[in-house]
Formats: structure tokens, sequence, C-alpha cells
């Protein structure tokens, strides 16, 4: 009995979220009819961020590698101006969820759209302005010149000045646990400010199943399909305003050790 009535409740919510989404590509489609994006495309993932997204979209290069490209911000449902502020710029295309479905389903949206749509490389950065949009041209220039199918942006190699020593030690303990499990040499597993070719995220979309977590599943994945990954320095800053999403340091931790060994137990 227990187990059917949780078989309904996830039978429910995976309805209640499919009708989410689908509610979300509805009004982007009322505001942007036939929208075609850029073959690059910069994709952000926004959670009651309105102290934060405009400077990171104010910040946004006008040309990457010398070319437009399209800048996608997906608002993760809640109760603030995150949305509103997005639509103040009119280049900006805004998908935006009635409720909060999570960021790991927010970024999974936006990578289907682009697999449909046609673009062809992908930067995800954070919208709480950790992350230089100036750099961007250095997460997918590997890509474009097809030295690399997924860029990393490592603080390790860069410079972090975020005053959080818990999570700097996190970064180095799970990119050594990552690096273990698939032989690699990685200095930062746990960016979410990378580069990443479609045509990759198009193999393994599929595979995803993290609503929160999402950033080493993704990696994994990726490498035991095969996928070229290399890292570039970043300059990784303090949150603007407001506080992290992601809970307690114990409970970050936690959650993110849970997806790690999941996904390298799945993928093995």
């Amino acid at each position: 009995m227990a187990s059917k009535l949780i078989d309904l409740e996830k039978r429910r919510y995976d309805s209640m979220k499919k009708y989410a989404i689908r509610q979300a590509l509805e009004q982007l489609d009322s505001e942007r009819p036939g929208f075609v994006p850029k073959p690059f495309v910069a994709l952000i993932a926004a959670y009651e961020e309105e102290g934060n997204i405009g400077p990171v979209l104010e910040k946004m290069p006008t040309l990457v590698l010398g070319e437009p490209y399209t800048t996608i911000v997906v608002v993760d449902g809640g109760d603030d101006r995150t949305a509103e502020i997005c639509r103040t710029f009119p280049e900006v295309i805004v998908i935006e969820f009635p409720v909060n479905l999570g960021h790991g389903v927010a970024l999974q949206v936006g990578y289907r759209f682009c697999i449909e749509r046609g673009a062809q490389y992908i930067v995800t950065l954070d919208a709480d302005g950790q992350n230089d949009p100036v750099e961007l041209p250095e997460l997918i220039r590997d890509i474009v010149e097809d030295r690399s199918d997924f860029v990393l942006a490592s603080r390790r190699l860069g410079v972090d000045t975020t005053e959080n020593h818990f999570r700097a030690v996190g970064v180095r303990v799970f990119s050594f646990i990552v690096n273990v499990m698939t032989r690699q040499r990685l200095t930062d597993t746990s960016t979410g400010y990378r580069g990443l070719r479609v045509s990759m995220l198009a193999d393994v979309i599929d595979r995803l199943e993290q609503e929160q977590y999402q950033t080493s599943e993704l990696l994994i994945t990726s490498l035991k399909r095969g996928w070229r990954v290399s890292e570039v320095p970043t300059v990784w800053h303090p949150r603007q305003s407001g506080t992290t999403k992601k809970g307690s340091n114990w409970l970050f931790g936690f959650r993110y050790a849970r997806v790690v060994f999941k996904t390298w137990w799945r993928e093995r």
C-alpha cells in the first residue's frame, strides 16, 4: 500500500512538473513567436535573484568571439521581481516557471530548448554575480576550435575571492573523488560556470535526473560517455547580495556527495 501511495505521489508530481514547464514554454512562444537562438547561448537559471540578476545582465558582453549570441534566463518560480527585471532587457529571452522546480530542472529545460532549436554551444553561469560574464569567450573557445566538448571554469586555477573556507575545502575533496572515479585530473568539479557542446548535451540529456544538485551528474555522465573535458582559470566573486539557495554547508556537502556516488554507480 505504501509503495502504491509513493508511486501515486511521484506520478502526480511529474504531471505537475510537466504542466508547469509546458506553461512556461507556451508563455515564451506567445512573447517571442518562432524564436530561434543564435548558435551560442548564455544560459542562466535564476531563483529569487532580483538583487543580482540586473547587474549580471548588464555585464554581458555585446559579442563573444566576435559573434552575436543569445542570453536565456530560466526563472525558476519565486515570489520576487527576477522575471520582471529580466524582461527589461529586450535582448534577453525569459523562460518563467510558474512554480519553483529546482535548479537542475531549470537547466535541463534550457538544454532541451537549445537542442530542439538548433543552438551549438552553451555557457551556463550563475545569476548571483559570482561569475564574470567577461570570461564567456574563454569558456567557449576550446569547444568552437574543437579541442574540448565540456569546459569547466576553475577557481583553483584562477582566483577565488570568496571567504567560505568550508566550500573551498569541499571543492578540493569532491574534485579528488570525481577524479578517482573518472581517471581525470580536474581541479574544480563543482563549478556551475562551464561551456558545453550542444551535441554532447543531446547525448546525455535523457540520463539526467537531478532536480537540484546537477553539476556533478552532468560532468560524470559526460566523462563516462567519452566526451572531452578541459578547464580554464576563472575569478570567482562573492555573491553580490542575498544568501545562497543551496542550504547549509553540511547539508549541501551531504546532498552533493550523494549525487556524486549515485551518478558514478549508475554510469560505471
